[in-house]
């Protein structure tokens, strides 16, 4: 071998072993990383961006005659969303009110008539005495012939008619104060649930105007103007972008450091990776994604292949940060959990459940339509 071959061996061992310490060290390098960080990440893309679509619907039934937001218009709680064709519903009111004002009246010719029956029992007794009186005249007369048997008789038959004419007369009073017994007039039942139909059809007339239960933006909106709209229809759409949370569907593989509380950051392809959110896991869905599908998958089949499946992990978004750079629902994210921290739970704790979500749009001013109605009622009583 001559010297130039030796050399040349010799750089290309050098080359080799310098690739190779290149090699191992960049092996050592990952592993360090690995250890350091990634050992401490579970990461996934399998993530969407979650919310809450607040359907809107009539509580009545009409014809829609206004609508006053459209898709991607937002709206605030409370703000009149769908106007229906209040007709109808006015109608129905002047037929409650006059129900009640004529039920009222009917009530008091019942309570009247109670009296009147009383009088007549008085009428009766004083009818029943004379009878008795009479006979109690004739009947010494009749010892001496001076009055004739017939009259007798005939003045028992009065007493008898009259003592008859007096229980049919305390069996009607009866009768007549059975239905009126313990209440008074304003508080008797009749006159109650003419009373409650009433304020159900002033509550009617009030619900033609559909208000949006919270803020947030239109969406999916289906009702057209002119539509016949019932009770439980799903005109559209609310999406409150505030109100938004990300489901990250983990490999069954990667849950088992997985816990309550541990924060987590999230990029969305729609910001790129220049913006990154910040969260905590809220908590571990109850089944797979397969298991609540509509058709589960039946595994108990002879050409069985196992499928890895994946479990929704719900991150909470920061709300300062969604208010700087709003997502919408739907949206593909990548999320990055911290699991270094293992003290968390890995199913929440069983604590009374706080109210999350609530609307007063529902809340119908009832002390008015109360007071309506008691005017009505004692202007009805009034003589």
């Amino acid at each position: 071998m001559t010297t130039e071959q030796s050399e040349t061996n010799g750089k290309r061992t050098l080359v080799l072993l310098g690739i190779s310490a290149l090699f191992v060290a960049a092996g050592l390098a990952y592993g360090v990383y690995y250890v350091l960080v990634l050992s401490k990440l579970a990461e996934t893309d399998n993530a969407y961006v979650g919310g809450n679509l607040v359907t809107l619907s009539s509580q009545v039934t009409g014809n829609v005659q206004e609508i006053r937001a459209d898709e991607t218009q937002q709206v605030t709680a409370g703000s009149e969303v769908v106007k229906l064709d209040p007709v109808d519903a006015d109608l129905a009111l002047a037929q409650a009110e006059a129900r009640l004002g004529s039920t009222v009246r009917q009530q008091r010719e019942r309570y009247a008539g109670v009296e009147q029956y009383e009088a007549a029992i008085v009428q009766r007794k004083l009818a029943l005495k004379t009878a008795q009186d009479d006979l109690a005249r004739r009947q010494p007369l009749a010892s001496d012939h001076t009055v004739s048997g017939e009259e007798i008789e005939h003045a028992r038959q009065a007493v008898d008619n009259a003592r008859a004419a007096l229980e049919v007369a305390v069996k009607q009073a009866d009768a007549a104060r059975a239905g009126l017994l313990g209440v008074n007039l304003a508080s008797h039942p009749l006159v109650m649930a003419a009373r409650a139909d009433y304020v159900q059809a002033w509550l009617a007339v009030r619900r033609n105007a559909l208000l949006a239960p919270v803020s947030g933006y239109v969406a999916k909106r289906n009702v057209q103007v002119g539509s016949r709209v019932t009770p439980g229809t799903a005109l559209l759409s609310i999406v409150p972008l505030d109100q938004v949370w990300v489901d990250a569907n983990f490999k069954e593989s990667e849950l088992r450091d997985i816990r309550v509380g541990q924060s987590a950051v999230i990029t969305a392809d729609m910001y790129g990776d220049k913006i990154e959110f910040h969260g905590k896991v809220l908590g571990l869905s109850a089944g797979t994604g397969s298991a609540f599908s509509l058709l589960p998958a039946q595994n108990a089949t002879g050409n069985w292949i196992k499928v890895v499946q994946r479990l929704p992990v719900r991150i909470a978004l920061d709300p300062k940060e969604l208010l700087s750079h709003p997502l919408r629902v739907g949206l593909s994210t990548i999320v990055k959990v911290d699991v270094s921290e293992k003290n968390g739970a890995a199913l929440g704790a069983a604590v009374p459940a706080p109210v999350r979500y609530a609307t007063k749009t529902l809340s119908q001013p009832m002390q008015a339509a109360e007071a309506k109605a008691d005017a009505i009622v004692a202007r009805n009583l009034a003589k």
